[in-house]
């Protein structure tokens, strides 16, 4: 049975009216910018309500397995779980893959799936990318690309990584280097001094390989560091006695709203942003909301 018949069936349609909508639905996609944190901006594109029903139908039909160092979109996972394979270590690396989502094409999609299984055929295959990949408008060609916001981005970005996940993985225990990817942030610890200076190369060779120049690091966001510095983690500092912490700033700031609610000086948006800051500091550090609470 091919995809249009299983969607067909899973949501009560018929074949024509799938067909009817799946053919132009690379163009479905309301596009808009956000900052990044720390310059430029992100491009996001959201599919249409209707197309995103379909998405999420096609990864009930379609089961797409990930690596277990794959910490990011994972049941039961969180970025606390990804500081933590990391807080005994003395020497932290993290990279970061380059526009993560964007670069993952129909062909690098494809080259993950003939690993596991055989492939569709070549009908099944055109309609299935039209289903998960975004056709940006302001290019002239019919590029296809995994867009930010599309709810199966993320299960398809696991699943395009897995094999490289997995060598990446064998090639740091044998190095006793602990290794993780969270979305496009990749992070190594080690109590081995000297040892993470290689793994820069290891993982552009490594990339080649998989995915033939088609996803890159960010060189700006290599960074090193050891005890003797801050260490951060998706977002988590890992202080000197392998604790977890919200981190200095963030404490001081859940403090400076509180002060600030007790004043009556929040807005409803406000207090909406302080109660997300303060499960999360729940979740992370729950002794400082005891501190907090005080």
């Amino acid at each position: 049975m091919g995809v249009i018949d299983k969607l067909a069936n899973k949501l009560n349609f018929t074949k024509k009216d799938v067909a009817f909508f799946l053919f132009d639905a690379p163009k479905k996609y309301k596009v808009y910018n956000i900052p990044k944190r720390s310059f430029g901006h992100r491009v996001i594109a959201q599919p249409s309500k209707e197309l995103k029903e379909y998405q999420r139908t096609f990864l009930e039909l379609y089961q797409f397995p990930h690596h277990a160092n794959s910490m990011a979109y994972s049941s039961g996972k969180s970025i606390k779980d990804n500081a933590e394979v990391h807080r005994k270590q003395r020497y932290l690396l993290k990279m970061d893959l380059e526009n993560f989502f964007n670069s993952i094409t129909p062909e690098v999609f494809w080259n993950a799936w003939g690993k596991f299984k055989a492939l569709p055929d070549d009908n099944d295959k055109e309609w299935i990318e039209r289903l998960l990949f975004w056709q940006p408008r302001s290019t002239r060609s019919n590029d296809l690309k995994l867009s930010v916001g599309a709810p199966s981005s993320p299960s398809i970005s696991n699943f395009c990584m897995y094999l490289f996940d997995e060598v990446v993985t064998e090639h740091c225990q044998k190095e006793s280097v602990y290794y993780t990817r969270y979305a496009d942030d990749l992070t190594f610890s080690t109590n081995k001094k000297d040892i993470l200076s290689s793994i820069p190369s290891v993982i552009k060779t490594k990339l080649k390989e998989c995915f033939d120049h088609r996803l890159v690091i960010n060189q700006r966001k290599t960074k090193f560091s050891s005890k003797a510095h801050n260490r951060h983690v998706t977002g988590i500092t890992i202080s000197n006695d392998e604790k977890l912490s919200l981190g200095r700033e963030r404490k001081r700031y859940i403090k400076h709203l509180v002060h600030q609610f007790q004043l009556n000086k929040l807005d409803q948006k406000d207090i909406r942003h302080l109660q997300g800051l303060i499960a999360f500091a729940r979740h992370i550090e729950p002794m400082f909301i005891s501190s907090l609470t005080k």
